[in-house]
């Protein structure tokens, strides 16, 4: 009660990830893994981010955007 009371005030703090998924080829993608490929879901309220296998991190939507274009560089090549 008292955590879906401070979620309905603060929002969701992402805390509990899925494993990451990777797209087939020819599977559609969702805006997360359109980025790298690969996503994670918050198994707590079900946004989908998009995560980096080599650095085995989350990619976060408001980080520097020069980093995320170097990181979408990156698997563009592969």
């Amino acid at each position: 009660m008292f955590h879906k009371l401070m979620e309905g005030l603060f929002g969701c703090s992402h805390a509990n990830y899925s494993f990451p998924r990777s797209k087939r080829p020819g599977e559609r993608r969702t805006g997360a893994a359109a980025l790298t490929g690969t996503y994670v879901v918050c198994l707590d309220c079900g946004r989908e981010f998009a995560y980096d296998w080599q650095q085995m991190k989350v990619v976060q939507p408001d980080q520097n955007p020069a980093a995320l274009t170097q990181v979408a560089r990156s698997y563009a090549i592969k």
